[in-house]
């Protein structure tokens, strides 16, 4: 009885007894472990080694939202305690801060990033950034090794249009290698937008330092005058419609003056009744033409105003600086990552794959006995 007690007291002797004894298998082969963990330090310095460096520039900007109905300073508050943005609930813009990664990685946006002139930081070198990618980025070595098969084959796949010199960028249809670069370019520039507070981070990561500068400040840019162009081009065109109207009146106001000046010279000293209704209905007609044109030009003026009122205005919260530490690889990281790995493989060695390969042998062996121990009593 006592025993019994005992046991169900220590339920857990047995799978002690078990950890136990695998701890002192770990021991005991203590040796091969820290080989293993050795060779794995080493593949993983070659492997933190082997990657190049990358270089990454966010850019922080907070947009202008433009609501078609305010939230009130009540309402507001209690949105904002809830943690709740209106977003994009009230903005009368297609293009709100929300959209702006999209916007970043469509094809169009990427595709107007080919021609970008940059420089390296170390030459002083200056490329496109197309030629960038495809002459200056660098791949790990295993890279070129996986790689090779289907480089090959794109090769002699590839259509006459890419060696082209005359070929032209086709947003609608574009060559595999031209959707290789839009593919990797999106991957280095990529935007994200905080929910709560709007602020939007443009970030490039590049093989350079001075080249991850030099795009991320261009890729903002072109996205201001993205969403500047959008916001501001209702306005543009009534402005341009409104100038085209005021010019118009400005030419028949001046007939109009030229027909007065021409018919008063002619008759002056003339009284008679008909050449007195003809003068009143030349001057009616430019003050008419007058009164036309000087609305046209107040038009333009309020033209002007609305363009200059529809056009976003950007808080630069954190501007393009040239990064000096790399953001990858992080070879500490991987280095750590690898001893791991290497400690786990030998110890499934040591306690799991070992064992079970020793337990199939001598399974083997005893068959093999008891067929050589069958064989002659049957032959008998």
């Amino acid at each position: 009885m006592q025993e019994e007690k005992d046991f169900r007291d220590n339920p857990n002797d047995e799978e002690e007894i078990d950890l136990l004894d695998l701890a002192f298998r770990l021991w005991n082969n203590k040796k091969k472990i820290l080989a293993w963990c050795g060779i794995g330090a080493i593949v993983g310095l070659v492997v933190a080694f082997s990657i190049p460096r990358e270089y990454s520039t966010d850019v922080k900007l907070a947009p202008e939202v433009t609501d078609s109905k305010a939230m009130s300073g009540g309402l507001g508050a209690l949105a904002s305690m809830a943690g709740i943005s209106s977003g994009s609930a009230g903005t009368t813009d297609a293009v709100y801060p929300k959209l702006y990664p999209d916007v970043v990685s469509s094809v169009p946006f990427l595709t107007s990033l080919f021609d970008v002139q940059v420089v390296t930081k170390d030459d002083g070198e200056k490329f496109t950034v197309k030629q960038y990618l495809e002459d200056e980025v660098r791949s790990p070595w295993w890279s070129a090794v996986i790689g090779a098969p289907r480089a090959i084959i794109g090769s002699l796949l590839s259509s006459d249009d890419e060696d082209d010199p005359n070929h032209q960028l086709n947003n609608f249809q574009l060559t595999p290698q031209e959707n290789l670069l839009v593919q990797a370019l999106a991957q280095r520039v990529t935007a994200s937008v905080d929910q709560k507070t709007m602020v939007v981070t443009i970030s490039v990561t590049m093989q350079d330092p001075l080249v991850s500068a030099i795009l991320a400040d261009t890729v903002v840019t072109r996205l201001q005058e993205y969403v500047t162009d959008y916001r501001t081009n209702k306005s543009r065109k009534d402005l341009e419609y409104a100038e085209k109207l005021n010019e118009e009146a400005k030419q028949e106001y001046y007939k109009a003056q030229q027909k007065l000046a021409d018919y008063t010279d002619r008759n002056q000293g003339i009284a008679t009744q008909s050449a007195r209704i003809t003068r009143d209905r030349l001057e009616n007609e430019a003050n008419l033409a007058f009164s036309l044109y000087n609305q046209t030009a107040q038009q333009v003026q309020k033209s002007k105003a609305k363009v200059q009122e529809t056009t976003p205005v950007y808080a630069t919260i954190s501007p393009a600086t040239v990064p000096i530490k790399p953001v990858a690889p992080r070879k500490a990281l991987i280095l750590i990552g690898f001893v791991f790995l290497a400690f786990v493989a030998s110890a499934a060695w040591i306690l799991f794959v070992k064992p079970a390969l020793s337990d199939i042998r001598t399974k083997k062996q005893e068959v093999d006995k008891d067929s050589e121990s069958v064989t002659p009593e049957v032959k008998k």
